[in-house]
C-alpha cells in the first residue's frame, strides 16, 4: 500500500529512495517567483529528474517542473527553470565537501508547506548498484510478510 502524502505535501521524489542509499537529509527553502507558489497550492509539481549542485558557494536545485499557473497572464514564470535553495553557511560547506570528497549527489526527496513557507527536504545520497536494489526489494517483502503474518495471529486465524 503506497505511503499517503502528509499534509502540506506538495510533491514526493518516491524513485529517489529505490535509486539511491540516502545518507543524510537537509531541510532547505526555496527562492520561488509569485505564480511558482500559486501553481504549488494547486499541487502542480515534479521532483523526477531534479537534483542539486553547489555552484560558487550557493546551491541551486535543477530539473524540478512547476507546471505554469493556469491563470498566470504575461508575468507566468518558466516551468523548468533553475533555482536557488537557502541554506546556512555551514551546511553548505558541509555539503560541498561530502559531494565533492565522496562522490556524492544531492536530490530533493519531498517539497512541503512549512507555516506558509515551501521547503525542499535535500538528501545526501549514494547510487546503488542494481543488486542492493533487489536486495532492498527482498528486505522489503520480507517485512510485509512477517507483518501480514503478526496481524493474522493476533487477529486469531494464526492457529
Amino acid at each position: 500500500m503506497a505511503k499517503k502524502p502528509q499534509p502540506g505535501t506538495i510533491a514526493s521524489n518516491r524513485k529517489a529512495r529505490h535509486d539511491y542509499l540516502v545518507l543524510d537529509t537537509v531541510e532547505a527553502g526555496v527562492v520561488l517567483v509569485g505564480t511558482e507558489v500559486k501553481s504549488l497550492r494547486l499541487g502542480r509539481a515534479s521532483l523526477v529528474d531534479s537534483f542539486a549542485t553547489i555552484d560558487d558557494g550557493e546551491v541551486w536545485l535543477r530539473g524540478l517542473h512547476i507546471a505554469e499557473y493556469a491563470f498566470g497572464t504575461w508575468t507566468n514564470h518558466t516551468p523548468r527553470r533553475v533555482r536557488k535553495l537557502l541554506l546556512h553557511r555551514r551546511e553548505i560547506d558541509k555539503l560541498a565537501l561530502r559531494v565533492h570528497e565522496g562522490g556524492l549527489s544531492l536530490v530533493p526527496l519531498s517539497m512541503y508547506f512549512a507555516d506558509g513557507r515551501v521547503k525542499v527536504e535535500l538528501a545526501l545520497v549514494k547510487g546503488k548498484k542494481s543488486w542492493d536494489k533487489r536486495a532492498s526489494l527482498a528486505t522489503r517483502d520480507a517485512e510485509r510478510e512477517i507483518a501480514r503474518a503478526f496481524s493474522n495471529h493476533i487477529r486469531g486465524r494464526g492457529r
